[in-house]
């Protein structure tokens, strides 16, 4: 090997080495979303407010689990939307793995969400 295509290699491996701390200390927010008493499947989404720093919707798998990575610790803002509506919930944040399991129910109309 010449020394021209050993730098790439060292560069990249540099940069995947910083990155990784970064997604190791991010915290992971994940569980099962139900409505009436079924798992809600494919298709509800859910999105993160954590801080001042909003996560894009994910969508829910055929189980209804859905999977969630934040980078700040600390209470996060959880909105679900299914069937057109949507509904929010506090959770927590840590550096390790929350499981947030959500039980959604219609009121007067209003879609509405609590922890399980």
């Amino acid at each position: 090997m010449n020394r021209s295509s050993i730098a790439p290699s060292v560069l990249a491996a540099l940069v995947a080495l910083t990155w990784l701390p970064s997604v190791a200390a991010a915290g992971e927010i994940y569980g099962k979303i139900t409505f009436n008493g079924a798992a809600v499947g494919e298709g509800a989404t859910v999105a993160a407010r954590c801080g001042t720093k909003s996560y894009p919707a994910v969508k829910t798998d055929r189980t209804g689990t859905y999977n969630l990575v934040v980078a700040e610790t600390g209470k996060c803002t959880l909105t679900v939307t299914h069937q057109g509506k949507t509904a929010t919930v506090d959770v927590a944040s840590y550096e390790d793995a929350a499981q947030a399991d959500i039980v959604l129910e219609l009121k007067d109309g209003q879609l509405t969400a609590r922890r399980r």
